[in-house]
C-alpha cells in the first residue's frame, strides 16, 4: 500500500499531485533520459508508464530504463496483459467501467490477475471512465468502448457512485490522448461531491492554467502525456506542476 498512501499524503499536503504519462513507444526512444530527467526537475509526483500499442519490441527495455532512471514512484498505467513486468512500484488495475465490453470490465484483469500477484506489485484498483474528448482517442478504438458524453454529468456521476460501491480506491477520468476537450469541470466537481474518491483527470490538459481550474473543479490528481513528448515543450512539465500545487 506505500505508493497510493504515498499519493494521498500527497493530495493532503500539497492539495493535488501532478502525475506526467511516458509511454515507452519508439517514438519516444530518444528522449527517455531527457524526458525522465526533466519529469524530475519539474517537481512532478509520479511517473505513470503505459499506452495502447505496441510499435515495436523494445516497451519493456524502455519501461526497465525508466524505472532506472526514476526516483519518483513509477506506476504501470495498462493497456494490455503483455504491458506487465517487474520495472514499476505499483499498478493501476483498471476496470473500464464507462464501457459495456467485458473483455475490459473483467476478462484482461483475470489474466493479469496471477501475473501482478507473482510479480509482488501493489495493486491500486481503478474505475476507468473515458469521456468523448472529440479527438477519437486510441483507447477508444482498442477496447471497442463509448465514451460517456460531456454534457451528461448524472451519467457520469451513476458510473462513479458504482465504482465507489464496488470497492474502488480511485476514479480515472479520461479524455483520451491528444483530445480536444477536457472533462468538464462540471463533471469534476460533481465527482467529487457525489463519490468522494480520489480523481485522476487527464486527457487535453496542455496549459498551466487548465490544470489549476482541473484542481479547483475537484480533481486531485493531474495527468499529461503528450503535451511533453516533445523537448521542446519540457519547459511546461515545471509550468503545470506549479499551477497543480497553487504555487
Amino acid at each position: 500500500m506505500y505508493v497510493f498512501e504515498n499519493l494521498l499524503k500527497i493530495k493532503e499536503e500539497k492539495g493535488a499531485g501532478y502525475i506526467v504519462l511516458v509511454d515507452p513507444d519508439r517514438k519516444n526512444d530518444g528522449i527517455i533520459d531527457e524526458l525522465v530527467a526533466a519529469v524530475h526537475e519539474s517537481g512532478a509526483d509520479a511517473i505513470l508508464v503505459g499506452g495502447s500499442l505496441f510499435m515495436d519490441g523494445k516497451y519493456h527495455e524502455r519501461a526497465a530504463k525508466i524505472k532506472e532512471l526514476s526516483s519518483l514512484p513509477v506506476i504501470l498505467f495498462p493497456g494490455a496483459v503483455n504491458q506487465l513486468g517487474p520495472h514499476y512500484d505499483a499498478i493501476l488495475f483498471m476496470s473500464v467501467i464507462s464501457g459495456r465490453n467485458p473483455n475490459y470490465l473483467i476478462g484482461e484483469q483475470v489474466i493479469a490477475a496471477p501475473i501482478v500477484k507473482d510479480l509482488g506489485l501493489e495493486s491500486i484498483a481503478t474505475a476507468y471512465l473515458l469521456f468523448d474528448g472529440g479527438g477519437n482517442s486510441t483507447v477508444e478504438f482498442m477496447s471497442s468502448t463509448r465514451p460517456l458524453p460531456l454534457n451528461r454529468t448524472d451519467l457520469a456521476v451513476a458510473h462513479g457512485l458504482a465504482a465507489k460501491y464496488l470497492g474502488m480506491k480511485l476514479l480515472y477520468l479520461e479524455a483520451g490522448s491528444g483530445a480536444k476537450r477536457t472533462v468538464p469541470n462540471e463533471i469534476i466537481t460533481a465527482m467529487k461531491r457525489e463519490v468522494d474518491l480520489p480523481l485522476f483527470v487527464g486527457g487535453g490538459i496542455r496549459s498551466p492554467d487548465v490544470a489549476r481550474e482541473k484542481v479547483e473543479a475537484g480533481a486531485g490528481f493531474i495527468v499529461t502525456g503528450t503535451a511533453v513528448e516533445d523537448v521542446k515543450n519540457f519547459h511546461l512539465l515545471a509550468e503545470i506542476a506549479q499551477a497543480v500545487h497553487g504555487e
